[in-house]
């Protein structure tokens, strides 16, 4: 029973940001795009749940989200803004709780990398390049040719499946 209490609490710490506290620095704030739109527009556009995880940079509880364990063909965009992000190809079970992903579309152009010391160590938050929307984070842990693992909000994410021929 310890052990298996030691594991969750390890999967969890791993991936996951602090839902419980909203602190006042900078990095809890959304980042500045060109994509504008004010609070209001986003509270009207999004779930209150979404506007948690993709504005204010929450995170959903692990197994919970609609796409972890998603194996349909397609392609993954950004819930606030439907960027394509990720395509059904880089998705892959970490066993972590949360949607994973071993690479992104476009490297580099659509997810922005931004460190985040939050929770008292380092780590790599990513974000939407188009809209600043909050995903979740990036690890060197993956264990595909490319050793990352985006460790991704099911709330920050729609999905458009592959056109069946």
């Amino acid at each position: 029973m310890i052990i298996l209490v030691s594991v969750l609490s390890a999967q969890l710490y791993s991936c996951q940001t602090n839902t419980a506290q909203k602190t006042e620095s900078k990095e809890s704030k959304p980042m500045e795009t060109s994509y504008k739109k004010t609070d209001e527009e986003w509270k009207k556009q999004l779930t209150p749940e979404q506007y948690h995880v993709l504005r204010e940079k929450g995170t959903e509880r692990p197994f919970t989200g609609k796409f972890t364990l998603t194996t349909d063909k397609g392609i993954y965009t950004c819930a606030g803004c439907n960027t394509e992000l990720f395509t059904s190809d880089q998705k892959f079970d970490s066993h972590c709780g949360w949607p994973s992903f071993d690479n992104e579309i476009g490297k580099g152009e659509k997810i922005l990398k931004i460190k985040d010391n939050t929770l008292g160590m380092t780590r790599t938050e990513i974000v939407c390049a188009k809209c600043g929307g909050h995903l979740g984070h990036i690890f060197d842990d993956g264990p595909t040719q490319t050793g990352q693992r985006y460790c991704v909000n099911s709330l920050s994410l729609d999905f458009k499946p592959a056109d069946k021929k």
